[in-house]
């Protein structure tokens, strides 16, 4: 069993999307980002029924023979099909970069899936990586005050050339798994990971640091949630906080959430933001390149943000590990 302290009183932020750019709705992102370093976005212009048909196709998907699944190898590490013997078994298929209709095909032709669901793929990547880019930007203007609509556009472009990746999880649950770890606790690595939960099965548990206690997530149809990594802590020259969450068996069937996370540059390195750095804000983090750094974190098994601590700009007689070659 989980031996490890929740709270049922607090609750994650909700932030609503047609209120933004209001500012309090703003100051609301900004604690968001500050104290959890997750929040649940909703009425956002992603259509119910889309979702729902995606939360179908993710099930067929995830419920194909082993054969097949095999079929979804990586192109990045981490990237196509994982099967982790933890009890219960956790399972993922999918796409390492969305924006890459190569990509997108190789994967339906992998999964034999069929016309309706490869269209259905293909509409809910494209409204759902745009989600992801206007998150990245109303994160920037939450912080520094509201951008000029040229360095939106600026910000918008750049996040759109990053390498966005889709995952369909499963996790194999029973009534023997009940109360134990499906996935443990670990922050994401990249920038922004928009989760589109089970909305009939939870599990989803983020730590909140100011009361120290690990606070249920339960699935609300129609909405998602947003974890910001590794990466999102860095860009923000520390503003933004990474959340160390896991994932708990809470029922006896199997459970299936489908994953869009916006990672780091395909070309290039990950950089602190200009517009995050002054006099009373010097730069904390070196450039470094996001592959590398996501190999680190395997090879390491530091999953909960330690590998950060290689990316600090140290006083010049420090040594400390290379990620950014």
């Amino acid at each position: 069993m989980v031996n490890m302290s929740t709270s049922m009183k607090l609750s994650i932020p909700i932030i609503d999307m047609q209120k933004l750019p209001e500012e309090e709705e703003y100051k609301k992102l900004r604690e968001a980002c500050e104290q959890w370093g997750c929040f649940r976005v909703m009425n956002r212009a992603v259509p119910l029924k889309l979702m729902e048909e995606m939360k179908k196709v993710a099930t067929c998907l995830a419920d194909r023979p082993l054969e097949i699944k095999k079929r979804n190898v990586d192109v990045t590490k981490g990237s196509g099909f994982t099967a982790i013997s933890l009890n219960p078994i956790y399972e993922n298929i999918g796409i390492h970069d969305v924006a890459s209709s190569v990509a997108v095909n190789d994967f339906c032709s992998q999964m034999d899936a069929s016309p309706q669901e490869r269209e259905t793929v293909k509409a809910y990547l494209e409204v759902v990586h745009e989600l992801a880019v206007d998150t990245g930007v109303n994160l920037k203007e939450c912080f520094v005050g509201l951008l000029s609509s040229s360095l939106s556009s600026e910000t918008r472009d750049d996040l759109k050339d990053w390498r966005c990746q889709f995952k369909i999880n499963k996790f194999n649950y029973s009534p023997e798994t009940v109360g134990l770890l499906g996935l443990k606790e670990h922050t994401d690595p990249g920038f922004v990971t928009v989760l589109q939960d089970d909305e009939l099965i939870g599990g989803l548990e983020a730590f909140n640091t100011s009361s120290g206690f690990y606070v249920d997530v339960p699935p609300i149809s129609g909405t998602f949630v947003i974890n910001l990594g590794d990466v999102a802590h860095v860009w923000s020259n520390g503003r933004i906080m990474t959340v160390n969450h896991h994932v708990v068996c809470k029922e006896g069937k199997s459970r299936i959430y489908v994953v869009t996370s916006i990672f780091g540059p395909k070309n290039g390195d990950v950089e602190v933001a200009k517009e995050f750095v002054d006099c009373d804000h010097p730069c904390q983090f070196k450039p470094f390149n996001f592959k590398n750094y996501l190999e680190t974190r395997w090879s390491t098994n530091l999953r909960v943000g330690e590998a950060l601590e290689f990316l600090r700009v140290r006083p010049s007689n420090t040594e400390h590990p290379r990620l950014e070659d």
